[in-house]
């Protein structure tokens, strides 16, 4: 089993992200429990990603909204990095 590590940074980035976005706080929610119990979940569509932000992965919430997250293996730890949409992210 893996451990979200909440920095304040991504704390007030996501309360900013789901007072624009409510309705899917619960897809929200459900994502980052998954993510601690298997984040190699196919629901997830974990993925590294390159260029600029190469040393970070992703994770979809749904079709439009993800979550960059630093994937630390080694320390079963997950820390979520920024949260929103496909373009605002990447």
């Amino acid at each position: 089993m893996y451990r979200v590590v909440f920095t304040e940074s991504y704390t007030r980035r996501a309360i900013r992200f789901l007072r624009k976005h409510p309705e899917i706080q619960r897809q929200y929610e459900k994502t980052l429990q998954l993510l601690e119990l298997n984040p190699l979940h196919p629901s997830l569509r974990l993925h590294k990603l390159s260029g600029h932000l190469q040393d970070v992965h992703s994770v979809s919430i749904n079709r439009s909204y993800r979550i960059t997250i630093e994937f630390l293996i080694s320390d079963a730890t997950i820390v979520p990095v920024n949260v929103g949409s496909h373009d605002t992210l990447y």
